[in-house]
C-alpha cells in the first residue's frame, strides 16, 4: 500500500506572496533576485504563478524579503482551517527526501502552549471559552476525535490538522479508543 503524493504547493500563493511581499519591501524585481541570489527570470516566472520553487528558493526569497518562510507559502484561512493527512502546502528540498507541510505560522507577538492529549471514548470534554484572541491547533496522531466550535466541529482521523477559534465555547470527543492529538493553544 503506497502513500499519495502530497499536494504540491499552490503557485498562485506563492505569486500573490511575493509580489505583496517585494511591494512592501520596496523592492524592483531586479533588487529582490540579486538578494536572493536567483536569476530575475525566475523571480519573474514565480510571480506570475509559474515554475516549481524548491524550498531553498522560496528560504532565499524569505530571507532577503526578511519574512519567515510561512509568508510566502501561507494561504489566507478560514475560521475553522482542516488539512488532512497528505493534504496541505508541501515543498521539496533538492539535497535529501525531506518533504515539510506547513500547518500553521504563528502570527507575531503570539504565544503557544503545546499539550500532548489522550482522550478515550465516552464522554465529551466542553471547553469554555479561553482568552479572546485564542486559536487552537490540533494534529491527529491516533485514533479519531471530533473537535471545534459548537456547531462546527469536524471528525479528524491520523494525520488530520484543525485549527479554530479558542474563544468560544468548543469541545473534544474521541470517537476510537486509545486517541492521542496535539493540541497547541495560540494566544496572540
Amino acid at each position: 500500500m503506497s502513500e499519495a503524493a502530497p499536494a504540491r504547493l499552490p503557485m498562485e500563493w506563492i505569486a500573490a506572496s511575493l509580489r505583496r511581499e517585494r511591494t512592501r519591501a520596496g523592492f524592483s524585481l531586479s533588487e529582490l533576485a540579486k538578494r536572493a541570489g536567483i536569476a530575475k527570470s525566475t523571480l519573474s516566472q514565480l510571480e506570475a504563478g509559474s515554475g516549481n520553487p524548491s524550498m531553498e528558493t522560496i528560504w532565499s526569497l524569505a530571507v532577503a524579503l526578511g519574512v519567515p518562510f510561512s509568508a510566502l507559502v501561507e494561504q489566507p484561512t478560514p475560521a475553522v482551517h482542516i488539512i488532512r493527512s497528505g493534504e496541505g502546502p508541501t515543498v521539496h528540498s533538492e539535497q535529501s527526501s525531506y518533504l515539510a507541510t506547513l500547518l500553521s505560522a504563528s502570527p507575531p507577538g503570539a504565544r503557544r502552549d503545546v499539550y500532548a492529549v489522550r482522550l478515550e471514548p465516552g464522554t465529551v470534554r466542553d471547553s469554555e471559552p479561553h482568552i479572546p484572541g485564542t486559536v487552537e491547533h490540533i494534529v491527529v496522531s491516533e485514533g479519531k476525535v471530533k473537535a471545534g466550535p459548537r456547531g462546527e466541529t469536524a471528525e479528524l482521523g491520523p494525520g488530520d490538522y484543525m485549527s479554530y477559534r479558542g474563544d468560544v465555547p468548543h469541545a473534544y470527543e474521541a470517537l476510537a479508543a486509545g486517541t492521542r492529538f496535539v493540541l497547541v493553544m495560540q494566544h496572540t
